[in-house]
């Protein structure tokens, strides 16, 4: 199974596809898609197009999406909801199921705390998928994402297989 993980931001969306085998997971391509320039309309737009271009190539089976927190700046945390709302559409256009974690379940899956810091979390992505190396930080934060959705597809399965 191929699982995508999502990093919403407006300026740069992180990606992250990993190949997921029973217990093994396999980093398989992690990348950023940027937008530029003031006017949210076509930022919006790019980061749509490279989102859809991704899924497009890479052919996930399966998708999993950072929620946003709130944060004091309401215009950047509904700026940042909106690009969330791209994160979401693009795979929910590609007809792919699409799981939703909050930062702290991300980090505490893959760190095993869930107020881990940004090196501590690209510290275990690396050990989880070695060889990795990070497009950027987003990039290691999708990775991070995927890898959690991953966690939480296998509890799933597991609790599927002893109640049957």
């Amino acid at each position: 199974m191929k699982i995508i993980g999502i990093d919403p931001g407006l300026r740069n969306m992180g990606w992250g596809v990993i190949a997921v085998d029973g217990p093994r997971l396999r980093h398989l391509a992690n990348g950023i898609v940027h937008s530029s320039g003031d006017d949210l309309g076509p930022r919006l737009a790019a980061l749509y197009r490279g989102l859809c271009a991704v899924i497009a190539e890479h052919g996930p089976d399966t998708a999993a999406v950072e929620q946003t927190f709130v944060n004091k700046d309401a215009v950047g945390t509904l700026k940042l909801g909106q690009a969330r709302g791209i994160a979401l559409l693009a795979p929910a256009e590609a007809g792919l199921e699409i799981g939703e974690y909050a930062p702290n379940a991300v980090k505490k899956t893959v760190v095993g705390v869930g107020h881990a810091a940004k090196e501590q979390i690209q510290h275990m992505v690396r050990f989880m998928l070695p060889g990795v190396t990070f497009a950027g930080p987003d990039a290691a934060d999708a990775l991070a994402v995927a890898i959690c959705h991953a966690h939480h597809l296998q509890g799933r399965a597991l609790c599927i297989k002893t109640s049957a």
